[in-house]
């Protein structure tokens, strides 16, 4: 999500821990040494129908609000950040531009109808709509609501509570702040409580029964164990029962169980230790972000084992927020549909041997985030190839690739080693000394008296002798 115009996306660029792209060993050869389990490119097909979930995150700023016409001018929306875009070095794709569903405002139902048949004929099975609350407000509330109050959207859903301020530089943190996340434990009662319709509809997506409630920032709850405690037991006493709640693995976070949550997930591009291939590419003006490689990204992801932790894998198709934070965010080269499927599909397959059937979910980020490059929506670069990838891998279809294909990623530079230096000319007197050392050789008294003289009056004293 990385959380948009209002409650501004971080800049993705800060949470990649990047490396010089030479320290960071290629994921082709990482892949077979760090996978827990074996990945075949067929693994998944027969266990494909045992329960397994594919969730996409949505992003509900295609429309537009009042509180984005303050900051940003009237009729702001998502598509402004897209089509502003341009492209920064040779080959670099952008802008993203969209096709089929056009530049659609989510006001209009009919558009939601469109994404979910697209969505459900190729193999999502849920919605994962990001929530904005700030203290009791709600922002870009319309499509979710009306998602809830309408039967005909008849496709799974859950929320994540993006739960980060809202700021002018797009990065959630403390740099001109438009609307403060706050807490309290009132705040923490009328959240819950504001949720209590979404988990009472047959559509929320569950685990055994409990309904799903991911958290975007879980390390920003001033005290998150209290906040929880407070969530399930009013969630107890309004006879939902039971929640299960899940702290996306952002911004450093791994220690979710600490924190009080039931799971953590995957939140690419978030985290991983990966190269830097910046100082490959010639750019058209200063870039001060991270230029990363898809298979580095997915590699990462892939080489930690769930089986003894709750972790919901996740994925992204592609990812590219140049146009949002204008050079200080991330590239990520090569996210094309050969490679999100292979990712996909692997990532499936370890989902299926680490999770019970109730828990085989993975997390696409995202159906229409546009201006981070990061849609499974049809674009006018690859069509519906994002799309038709989900759809094979869902149904086990094989791949025409086993390993990420390089394709944008520039080579590294060729660095010649310069010739040894040759040695250096043996001084007059050395080589006189050494003519006459071969011509004396079979006169030994002679040859003696003769180094003896050598020594004391040609060849220098070396350090530290004594003549």
């Amino acid at each position: 999500m990385f959380l948009k115009a209002l409650v501004p996306v971080d800049d993705i660029s800060s949470q990649l821990e990047v490396a010089s792209a030479s320290e960071v060993e290629r994921p082709e050869h990482a892949l077979p040494q760090l996978r827990p389990t074996d990945i075949g490119p067929h693994a998944a097909q027969a266990d494909a129908p045992y329960g397994l979930r594919y969730i996409a995150f949505y992003l509900p700023q295609f429309h537009p609000v009042p509180e984005n016409d303050a900051a940003w001018g009237k009729g702001f929306t998502e598509w402004v950040n897209v089509t502003k875009a341009t492209p920064l070095f040779d080959g670099h794709y952008q802008p993203h531009l969209p096709t089929d569903l056009g530049f659609y405002d989510l006001r209009v139902r009919e558009v939601q109808y469109q994404q979910i048949d697209y969505a459900k004929r190729h193999g999502i099975d849920a919605f994962c709509f990001h929530y904005y609350w700030f203290e009791g407000r709600r922002v870009l509330e319309r499509p979710v609501q009306e998602f809830l109050a309408d039967p005909a959207a008849d496709i799974g859903f859950c929320l994540c509570w993006a739960n980060e301020n809202w700021t002018r530089r797009w990065d959630g943190y403390e740099d001109d702040v438009l609307i403060r996340q706050t807490y309290s434990p009132n705040d923490d009662v009328a959240f819950i409580e504001g949720l209590l319709p979404y988990f009472r509809d047959p559509r929320y997506v569950r685990v055994n029964g409990t309904p799903v409630l991911l958290v975007y920032f879980p390390q920003k709850l001033p005290d998150a164990p209290a906040t929880l405690a407070r969530w399930r037991r009013v969630c107890r006493e309004q006879g939902i029962g039971e929640i299960h709640l899940v702290a996306a693995l952002t911004h450093g976070n791994w220690e979710f169980e600490s924190l009080g949550f039931d799971a953590g997930m995957e939140f690419p591009p978030h985290d991983p230790r990966v190269g830097d291939y910046k100082d490959r590419l010639d750019f058209y003006q200063p870039v001060n972000g991270a230029v990363a490689w898809f298979g580095d990204i997915a590699a990462s992801y892939l080489s930690h084992d769930y089986r003894d932790r709750l972790v919901y894998r996740g994925v992204f198709p592609s990812w590219d927020n140049s146009a949002r934070v204008q050079g200080r965010g991330t590239i990520v080269l090569d996210g094309s549909p050969a490679n999100y499927a292979l990712w996909l599909q692997r990532a499936s397959t370890l989902t299926l041997q680490e999770r019970h059937p109730s828990q085989r979910f993975v997390f696409i980020n995202a159906w229409n985030e546009w201006a981070e490059g990061c849609h499974l929506e049809p674009d006018r670069r690859y069509g519906m190839g994002f799309l038709e990838a989900t759809r094979r891998v869902k149904d086990g279809e094989s791949l025409p690739h086993s390993q990420f294909v390089a394709e944008q990623l520039p080579p590294a530079p060729v660095v010649e080693e310069p010739p040894p230096p040759p040695p250096p000319p043996k001084s007059l007197p050395l080589r006189s000394a050494e003519t006459v050392s071969r011509a004396l050789a079979g006169y030994p008294f002679l040859f003696r008296s003769l180094r003896r003289v050598y020594r004391l009056t040609l060849k220098p004293p070396s350090r530290g002798s004594v003549l």
